[in-house]
């Protein structure tokens, strides 16, 4: 088991995983064209174990029954609606380009409501930071990579990085919040929906023609057991 984080780290270590990354497409340039994908499936891969091992059994331990699986359903639908807008860089796949050097709105608002709502579980649910920050990391570094190469200005890329990094932590502080305690089992189910949806997306697109080999394999195996021990 990993020690139970300081609730100060908790609400911070998604945001700084989406920093970090940033900063290192600067100190690395090579990165920025490297392949993510073994990254993508053992983040996807220890994404869906930690949704499967700890926030589902949470969810249902607490709060069981139909309404439960209405809104896992829900948040599914949700993500897909949000990766319309998002080009599918959830799951680090990012379609398309920005057009101009404006500040892309609507990628940021999809981006943002997804961050926000994922961090709900992780004020009470320590397995659920690891996963989320682990997921981050190939996300910076694709979304981070793709905005730099596009040619947009320092200044629009590090306000929407910036903004993006510290949606996860607001939805955290959120979800602590007295006033939702009785919504919290509803929201944690959407979340549930939404991180199922990106978790399996990118372990299918994380590989060349949908083709398995034993490094993706490997990886997924790792991140599941990895999920399974905490």
């Amino acid at each position: 088991m990993i020690p139970s984080l300081p609730y100060p780290m908790a609400l911070l270590l998604p945001a700084l995983a989406v920093l970090l990354s940033y900063l290192v497409l600067f100190a690395v340039p090579s990165v920025r064209i490297k392949d993510h994908r073994l990254l993508l499936s053992f983040s996807g891969a220890f994404l869906l174990g930690v949704t499967l091992f700890e926030l589902l059994p949470d969810v249902f331990a607490r709060h069981g029954g139909e309404q439960t699986g209405v809104f896992i359903a829900l948040g599914i639908l949700l993500q897909i609606i949000l990766e319309s807008f998002s080009r599918g860089a959830e799951h680090g796949h990012l379609h398309g380009s920005p057009k101009g050097s404006g500040f892309p709105l609507m990628l940021f608002v999809s981006l943002g409501l997804h961050a926000f709502l994922e961090g709900i579980p992780l004020s009470s649910n320590q397995p659920a930071i690891w996963g989320i920050t682990i997921h981050k990391i190939p996300v910076a570094l694709i979304l981070g990579g793709f905005f730099i190469e596009s040619g947009m200005s320092r200044t629009t890329t590090w306000i929407f990085m910036g903004a993006f990094a510290m949606m996860t932590p607001v939805g955290t502080w959120m979800g602590a919040l007295p006033a939702l305690h009785d919504a919290y089992d509803y929201l944690l189910a959407l979340v549930i929906g939404m991180i199922l949806h990106v978790s399996t997306i990118i372990l299918f697109e994380s590989s060349r023609n949908h083709a398995h080999n034993i490094r993706k394999l490997a990886v997924i195996l790792l991140g599941l057991v990895l999920a399974y021990l905490l």
